[in-house]
């Protein structure tokens, strides 16, 4: 099976070379209907996947200075006491593996559709932000401070829990409440977020015992290199015709697992 494993990572991570998201989104699920991977496993080893494989992502935009750091602490502000909260509250529960699957299971297909609706409502939220003679929108510092803070506290939520929601959701909302910030410091700064999130969850999981360190190995193997190639053909191919790909693809998956 490890190679099987392998491969889903190159297949992942060519996915996510090309369109910049899809990591959590997919890998969650080909993990939990493909292999008959438990979900929490699935979310406990997708979630320090994540962490080791956007740390270098994160790193070449530091290099690059598309990073805005105030924006990464208010959003780390409310995502990392919110995924503490929720590793609490899980440890808490100590739900059966029945109940914890659905549970997981659940909000993991939410997760998913939302995701879909961000790709497929990116453009659309992206004009919201601007006046019709092309100035933008802009909250006052306060409230764009208090929202930047919720918006990490429900993507802190809905990482720890379904693994899935600091890609595209967070690049859509930050596009909104930050037009003024070119696309690129938008994904930069998401992905810098992404780092410390998914890395804290997934050690609140592994501390559960969630987690599969062999499956983690083989999905890592597989997906650098196809992170790799993904980036490179990615830049031939437009986002208008990958955006609804994706999104169909994640509905069609969080259907199926709201059904399963």
């Amino acid at each position: 099976m490890d190679w099987l494993y392998t491969l889903s990572g190159f297949f992942v991570g060519f996915i996510v070379g090309i369109t910049g998201v899809g990591g959590g989104s997919l890998m969650t699920p080909l993990l939990v209907l493909v292999f008959g991977v438990a979900p929490a496993t699935a979310v406990g080893t997708d979630l320090l996947y994540a962490a080791l494989t956007k740390l270098g992502g994160s790193w070449a935009h530091s290099r690059h200075g598309t990073v805005d750091w105030n924006v990464v602490k208010l959003l780390a502000f409310g995502s990392l006491p919110a995924a503490l909260l929720s590793m609490l509250l899980l440890h808490y529960l100590a739900l059966d593996e029945k109940h914890l699957k659905t549970l997981i299971t659940g909000v993991l297909s939410v997760a998913l559709v939302l995701t879909a609706l961000a790709l497929l409502l990116k453009p659309y939220l992206q004009k919201l932000g601007r006046r019709p003679d092309g100035t933008v929108y802009e909250l006052h510092a306060h409230h764009l401070t208090g929202a930047t803070i919720l918006t990490g506290a429900v993507l802190g939520t809905l990482v720890t829990i379904s693994s899935v929601g600091a890609g595209a959701l967070g690049v859509v909302v930050l596009l909104f409440l930050y037009p003024r910030l070119s696309t690129a410091r938008i994904v930069g700064t998401d992905i810098a977020h992404a780092v410390p999130l998914t890395l804290l969850a997934g050690l609140g999981h592994a501390v559960l015992g969630t987690v599969n360190y062999g499956l983690l190995g083989s999905l890592l193997l597989g997906s650098l290199p196809g992170i790799w190639l993904g980036s490179h053909v990615g830049v031939k191919i437009p986002e208008r015709v990958l955006r609804p790909i994706l999104a169909t693809m994640l509905i069609v998956i969080g259907g199926k697992l709201m059904l399963s």
